[in-house]
């Protein structure tokens, strides 16, 4: 029997168990959107459809079972560094909450610390908590920024996401080149120099 999908005990291991309840009441749910939409459900390449979507949409939405906080916590060190932190081009797999359509693209982040540092991996993983919800780009933007400010409360953050919304591209105008960027900054960040620093470095191709 599967174990109920719970937070890990470290808080940000990936999650591949499903809770069998919610599995089951996914599936037969999406079995009925399958069939109001006039498939039939008991045909070869749809009868574990359903099934397979309950699963999958509990995996993509994993973040909500997940504390970035904790994830920030559980490697933070005292280090008496103040220059620029970026770990760029971090990929983001969301879902958009209007259309339940995916978005996905590249996330950004810089913080200039305070007496305090956490490990790089955790900057990734606090992105990938808040991407792994039901979402806007702009209140992801702003919740990676509040998190790490909140957390380690460094002298600035600094979040840029640059994205491609199926939404868009699928559905509605249309247009399959359109790339949406949010940004948002704290602190330090504020000043133009310290931004445009930071927009000049996540631009750069190191080879």
């Amino acid at each position: 029997m599967s174990n109920p999908l719970k937070k890990p005990s470290n808080g940000y291991e990936r999650i591949d168990l499903f809770n069998e309840k919610l599995t089951q009441e996914l599936s037969e749910n999406y079995k009925s959107i399958l069939e109001i939409i006039g498939e039939d459900v008991s045909r070869e390449g749809l009868n574990k459809t359903p099934l397979r979507v309950a699963e999958a949409i509990q995996f993509l939405l994993q973040g909500y079972k997940t504390d970035p906080v904790e994830i920030l916590k559980s490697a933070m060190f005292k280090e008496d560094y103040r220059q620029m932190v970026i770990v760029k081009d971090i990929e983001i797999y969301s879902m958009c909450e209007h259309h339940l359509l995916p978005f996905f693209g590249m996330a950004h982040v810089a913080y200039i610390p305070n007496g305090t540092i956490t490990g790089l991996s955790k900057i990734a993983r606090v992105v990938d908590v808040f991407s792994r919800r039901l979402q806007v780009q702009e209140r992801l933007t702003t919740q990676i920024k509040e998190c790490i400010q909140d957390t380690l409360k460094p002298l600035g953050v600094a979040v840029v996401i640059e994205a491609q919304h199926l939404c868009m591209q699928m559905r509605g105008i249309q247009k399959q080149h359109s790339i949406t960027t949010t940004s948002d900054f704290t602190g330090a960040f504020q000043k133009v120099a310290t931004r445009d620093e930071f927009i000049k470095l996540i631009s750069t191709k190191f080879s």
